[in-house]
């Protein structure tokens, strides 16, 4: 047993290091085709269906943006994450700090809480870039 804070901390790093860049096997059967033309521009009854599709009550990523401050603003909102969507599908540019996340370890509810183990890791994404990355035109930017 681990009982001095550096060896706590060096073990909780290396276990979530190693739970966050497991590669997951797969066949690589997914075929794509590669679009010559630019990217559609994305709709706001789109980004207002994403918005509405949101679950509520989750944590922010690191701008401490929630779903329910946008919510909130109404008209504005949807219109500004709109903006910020086509931004980034026009310019096939992802903000610098939406690239960034943080990971906490949740426990799991079984066995031995003091063991690494018994958690997983979530990572706390911006909200914002959710809606992004729920449009159709931006998986083919």
């Amino acid at each position: 047993m681990i009982v001095d804070e550096k060896g706590i901390k060096d073990s909780w790093k290396e276990y979530m290091e190693k739970l966050m860049n497991v590669e997951n096997e797969w066949d690589h059967s997914i075929s794509t085709t590669v679009k010559e033309r630019p990217a559609d521009c994305i709709r706001i009854n789109k980004v207002a269906a994403a918005l509405k599709k949101m679950k509520k009550h989750k944590a922010p990523g690191l701008s401490g943006l929630v779903e329910e401050m946008i919510q909130i603003t109404g008209d504005i909102g949807t219109h500004w994450i709109l903006d910020l969507c086509n931004v980034i599908v026009k310019e096939v540019c992802i903000p610098e700090n939406w690239k960034s996340s943080v990971v906490f370890p949740i426990y799991k509810g079984k066995k031995d809480p003091m063991e690494c183990g018994f958690y997983r890791g979530i990572k706390l994404l911006e909200h914002a870039m959710k809606v992004v990355e729920s449009q159709p035109s931006a998986n083919h930017a």
